[in-house]
């Protein structure tokens, strides 16, 4: 079992260091620049796609959840089909977001509140990267389906494939050209093209010998589609929660003022970079439990989460390590202004903490993916945001100042895991036939 989940796993770290890494290179970039106000505008830009992706990533999650469970039930009719019905809904999702991009910006720049300099910056930052929407989707959809059918290896390549160009493209944009800030939205739309060309690639590649001939009433079923969407509306609540309690985060501080934008969205860099390797074993949740779900193991499924908590607690105990002792070594890496790095380390110990408390909430994201508990992850995101969250702050906030945000997201990462363990029982009553 261990070996079944480093083999998904590591593959899956690998590939999700390179998603830190680029917004690190991101913010890297603009943070040697001469002016604090190009990090505020690419912060604020990302917080609007956070939106806009975040919101659909379901279609990652539920492609992955219900391939695994068709590979468990040895059915690679229905894992073709299921790839198909995703790419299907994931291409008319991109099309209807670049058709509403003007309704979109103006909206989110309702929403979020930043200097007048910082948003028009930002208004650049968004009007460019939106023409990745449907390349981003589909790599969703991909990456999801090469996982549901235990195949770590795939999505590592596209990941990186495409965060490397991202990565190369916006240093070649912003140093070259000096682009700033639009230049690293133009290198994000030139990767996603390229990176779901080459998953494509490699999905006819590999699994040439799943092509059926094109059947629009198995692609279109009624039961599955409702199936589908069912489970995929409960995790974009779920996934809307992640989004508003981020984006709460981020306006919240860009009410402050612009130097404390800056800082935070430096330190988030670090919730980020470690929620990436946590989520390789999430992965390898997601794979595994829907694997074992479809196969009705029980007793597999039981012994799977076991194990993920003891990696998850591992490897949040390395981290808590890291940014007690390299905390300021790592913010000298994204920043060589001295004042956002002073201010920065006034907030360390919430670093210390951060993967302690929230490890538990990815672990068992994975595995509720898997077995495509949605309901209970919805359920559990919305206490944990609603009831946690946002009354933390706002209590907290008379006594702790800037302060009070750290606070709350400490609490509403700790919260998310005890309310999803306290539903598991469910969860297993609810999948697993009593054997």
């Amino acid at each position: 079992m261990n070996r079944n989940i480093l083999r998904l796993a590591i593959p899956n770290i690998v590939a999700n260091v390179t998603i830190p890494l680029l917004g690190l290179v991101d913010l890297a970039l603009m943070g040697h620049l001469d002016s604090e106000v190009f990090i505020g505008a690419v912060s604020l830009g990302t917080v609007i796609f956070n939106f806009i992706y975040w919101g659909f990533s379901f279609l990652r999650m539920g492609t992955s959840g219900f391939t695994a469970q068709a590979y468990g039930e040895k059915n690679k009719p229905e894992s073709y089909h299921i790839l198909l019905r995703a790419m299907l809904i994931s291409s008319v999702i991109g099309l209807l977001i670049l058709l509403l991009q003007f309704p979109i910006e103006w909206l989110s720049f309702q929403l979020i509140n930043g200097t007048d300099e910082v948003e028009a910056l930002a208004r650049e930052y968004f009007r460019i990267r939106i023409w990745a929407a449907p390349a981003t989707l589909g790599l969703y959809v991909l990456n999801g389906w090469f996982l549901g059918m235990q195949n770590a290896r795939l999505p590592m390549i596209t990941s990186i494939a495409a965060n490397v160009f991202n990565i190369v493209l916006s240093f070649l944009f912003v140093k070259t050209f000096h682009l700033n800030s639009a230049g690293v939205a133009l290198g994000t739309v030139l990767a996603q093209y390229l990176g779901v060309v080459l998953g494509l690639f490699l999905f006819f590649r590999s699994y040439r010998q799943l092509i059926q001939p094109w059947n629009w009433t198995a692609i279109i079923d009624a039961k599955a589609m409702k199936n589908f969407f069912r489970v995929n509306s409960d995790i974009f609540i779920r996934t809307f929660c992640v989004i508003f309690v981020f984006t709460f985060f981020t306006s919240k501080s860009a009410s402050i003022n612009n130097h404390m934008l800056a800082v935070n969205s430096i330190l988030i860099q670090f919730l980020l970079f470690f929620a990436f390797f946590i989520d390789g074993f999430a992965y390898a949740g997601e794979a595994l439990a829907g694997r074992y779900k479809g196969e009705q193991n029980r007793g597999l499924f039981l012994r799977l989460t076991r194990l993920l908590f003891y990696w998850g607690s591992l490897l949040a105990f390395a981290f808590a390590l890291i940014y007690l002792f390299a905390n300021r070594f790592i913010l000298g890496l994204l920043t060589n202004q001295p004042d956002l790095i002073e201010t920065a380390l006034t907030f360390r110990c919430w670093l210390v903490l951060l993967p302690l408390l929230s490890f538990a909430s990815f672990i068992w994201d994975g595995i509720y993916i898997g077995a495509t508990a949605s309901k209970e992850m919805r359920n559990s995101m919305l206490g944990a945001s609603l009831l946690v969250f946002l009354p933390g702050y706002f209590l907290m906030q008379p006594f702790l100042g800037d302060h009070a945000l750290w606070v709350a997201m400490m609490l509403f990462m700790l919260s998310r895991g005890v309310f999803q363990t306290f539903l598991f029982p469910r969860v297993m009553r609810h999948n697993f036939i009593k054997q």
